[in-house]
């Protein structure tokens, strides 16, 4: 093969890979990242690389999430080996919590009660969820200074 069609076939490769080497390849910013609005989503995409990353399924029609924001913006600030990453179930035109849009439906949420939670470790892999998860969340929410 010539070096010209090499080029071509190697760079055609690498775009063809970007995506795949993008995916869960987030840094972690100064505020936990939102995302979906309703829509879904694929968490794998927003693992925040080499952290132990927590996803927040959570509404503004919630107290309870509403209750859990600041200390969630706390626990990103505050813990290096953490990134809070919020999942926000409404779609824009509801102005109650959305449990039939997408998302919701998606991880089964109607029934679970929110805020919930998914915690992945730093090898992208589910650890806990559930229950045992805002447990934990809990568990780093009162350890903090």
């Amino acid at each position: 093969m010539s070096f010209p069609k090499l080029l071509v076939c190697l760079l055609c490769s690498l775009v063809l890979a970007a995506p795949a080497w993008a995916a869960g390849r987030q840094t972690k910013g100064s505020k936990p990242l939102s995302i979906s609005q309703g829509s879904e989503v694929a968490l794998t995409d927003f693992l925040v690389t080499g952290k132990t990353t927590v996803f927040d399924f959570t509404s503004v029609y919630c107290p309870p999430c509403r209750a859990y924001a600041e200390p969630l913006l706390a626990l990103h600030q505050q813990r290096g080996d953490l990134a809070v990453v919020k999942v926000d179930i409404n779609r824009q035109e509801y102005h109650h919590i959305d449990w039939e849009s997408p998302v919701a439906r998606q991880y089964a949420l109607s029934g679970q009660g929110l805020p919930h939670f998914k915690i992945y470790g730093p090898d992208g892999k589910l650890v806990v969820e559930g229950p045992e998860a805002r447990a934990l969340v809990n568990r780093w929410l009162s350890e903090l200074k």
